[in-house]
């Protein structure tokens, strides 16, 4: 079911994105108005501030992942689905892979082969230390940063979804129990709480899908910059 949500995300994307750019006009319509204003939050607050002087390139990827990670959280709001994709960590590691595999090819892309030492050996290190800070390094860079990355969106994906479905289906037992008022009662409150986390995990999606792109912008900005 969550491989089939990313492939129906992907669609629907892609989609909304190539249905934007057609028949731009000078007056923008409803349409057209509120796809510019995600385009241009997106670039600006993390294209533009964060990865720096060539965001140009990279604002069509950042805007792809914000709003491809988005739909897939917001799919544990939305009825037939109920279920956040990314709170299976399968794909939450796919996703960060990607974003590892970004950041490095957009640092050879800009610094050529000089990319993977300036990524391993950080400036000012003498030479005997560098048998030591090359491990770690690599260690930092290709296994603890895809595992930070994920686990953050996995964790905040799962944790949500499942305090919803502990509010929702023990409140709808409480609901149904027979001879106790204060169990139906209780039941009441449960669902009311249950709705209520609902209605933050939609908000809590969208953050996490910020987050999730502005790690990316960062892991960007940091490989093809000059410093």
């Amino acid at each position: 079911k969550p491989m089939i949500q990313l492939v129906i995300a992907a669609i629907l994307v892609i989609g909304f994105w190539l249905i934007a750019a057609r028949n731009v006009k000078v007056v923008p319509g409803k349409f057209q108005y509120f796809a510019e204003f995600l385009y241009n939050f997106i670039r600006n607050s993390v294209g533009r501030d964060i990865v720096g002087h060539e965001y140009k390139k990279w604002t069509p990827y950042l805007v792809g992942v914000f709003t491809f990670v988005l739909l897939n959280n917001w799919f544990g709001e939305f009825f037939f689905f109920m279920y956040p994709s990314f709170a299976t960590v399968g794909h939450a590691y796919g996703m960060a892979l990607i974003s590892v595999i970004v950041y490095v090819a957009a640092g050879i892309g800009a610094h050529k082969s000089g990319f993977l030492k300036a990524m391993l050996i950080p400036p000012g290190v003498p030479k005997p230390l560098r048998p030591l800070i090359i491990p770690m390094e690599i260690l930092s860079v290709f296994i603890t940063r895809p595992l930070t990355l994920s686990i953050r969106l996995f964790a905040n994906m799962f944790a949500g979804h499942l305090l919803v479905l502990v509010f929702v289906v023990g409140g709808g037992y409480l609901l149904t129990v027979d001879g106790n008022l204060m169990y139906n009662i209780a039941g009441v409150f449960s669902c009311i709480i249950g709705l209520a986390m609902l209605c933050l995990e939609l908000f809590l999606g969208g953050l996490q899908a910020y987050i999730f792109t502005i790690l990316n912008g960062n892991y960007i900005g940091s490989s093809v910059n000059e410093h």
